[in-house]
């Protein structure tokens, strides 16, 4: 009996040292996040301050809500104030694609360039130029939209070719249509000097001349691909699984990776849209997300998107500083600060797990 009791002891015990350390991981996560969050806001509030015409934060506050008419109102109503939020929601969107991309294809090199995503955007904005004389940023959004849906849908169709859509086969479909595109692309901007003068502004990647209008035009789609991402955490928990393990558990696992496909298309067809394609923040800003807290997507996900956020926001206010008194484009700065953080994760021995 004193035997049993004291076996007892322990197993009651152990499972309350299980019970204890749940939660407290739980609600680790939950203060890191809560700390992203805030020093997103910082970074949002440093977008609104730095620039050319340094604008002190009591002014820009004053200024969001009562317009005075000056010029200092319309820097802050009309150019400041869109591309934060712009650059917020844009960088929201590529973090979730990015994590979603990685773990659909349990791939860590994807990013949402390899649905095709971005070069079907990027060719329907070329001919959008080119055969429709199309000029203005808000003028490619929908252009760009349906560029992107349309590569998504080509490359899900050629990765399934009559039976499952297969991680490895959508990534050898992307390749193709995306080499496709590429060549397509360049023959025209070769052929047509002054597209190619209208698409080099677009294609570098800016937040610099989006208004709210561009906002307010891609905003929907991405709202409805961030619901649809953060819903896929413990799906995705079970597809990394493996796809047998996972149909044993009750995942429809074609099912997820569509949905998935669908979320990265919102997200980053409307994301390029707004922007035009940014490079390294889907592909790098996961990696971080899973360095600091783990494999398990529910956290993965919205750690992804803060993250991002902070990355693209802060990379915007750095160009202007970098480039004072002019500006250097988001685009460029997001591929200086990227490309040292991905190569300083390729050099740790060991790449987070998907």
């Amino acid at each position: 009996m004193p035997g049993r009791q004291s076996g007892d002891t322990a197993q009651t015990d152990e499972g309350s040292l299980v019970q204890e350390t749940r939660p407290r991981t739980t609600s680790v996560r939950l203060l890191g996040l809560i700390g992203a969050l805030v020093v997103l806001a910082a970074v949002c509030v440093s977008s609104m301050v730095v620039g050319a015409e340094h604008i002190d934060a009591g002014t820009v506050w004053r200024l969001l809500w009562h317009d005075d008419g000056s010029e200092i109102a319309y820097i802050v109503r009309e150019l400041r104030f869109p591309r934060t939020v712009i650059g917020l929601f844009v960088g929201v969107a590529l973090g979730l694609a990015g994590a979603l991309m990685q773990a659909l294809t349990r791939n860590p090199l994807a990013d949402p360039g390899v649905l095709g995503v971005e070069i079907g955007a990027s060719t329907a904005v070329v001919l959008a130029i080119s055969l429709l004389g199309v000029t203005a940023p808000s003028g490619y959004v929908w252009f760009s939209m349906l560029g992107a849906a349309a590569a998504s849908v080509a490359v899900y169709a050629l990765g399934a070719s009559g039976r499952a859509a297969t991680p490895d086969r959508m990534v050898v479909a992307g390749a193709a249509l995306t080499a496709a595109l590429n060549a397509v692309v360049g023959i025209i901007l070769v052929l047509d000097a002054q597209t190619f003068d209208r698409f080099r502004f677009w294609v570098i990647g800016s937040l610099a001349g989006r208004g709210m209008d561009v906002f307010l035009e891609v905003s929907p789609f991405i709202g409805a691909g961030v619901l649809v991402a953060l819903g896929l955490g413990r799906p995705l928990n079970a597809l990394a699984l493996g796809d047998d393990t996972g149909r044993a558990l009750g995942l429809r696992v074609n099912h997820v990776r569509l949905v998935g496909a669908l979320a990265v298309t919102l997200l980053c067809g409307a994301a390029t849209a707004a922007v035009g394609p940014i490079v390294f923040v889907g592909l790098a800003v996961p990696h971080v997300a899973r360095m600091i807290i783990g494999p398990d997507q529910r956290w993965v996900l919205p750690y992804a998107a803060v993250l991002a956020g902070i990355l693209l926001v802060g990379a915007d206010v750095l160009g202007r500083i970098l480039g004072a008194p002019g500006e250097l484009q988001v685009g460029i700065v997001t591929a200086f600060l990227g490309a040292p953080v991905f190569i300083a994760l390729a050099r740790r021995r060991r790449i987070t797990q998907l």
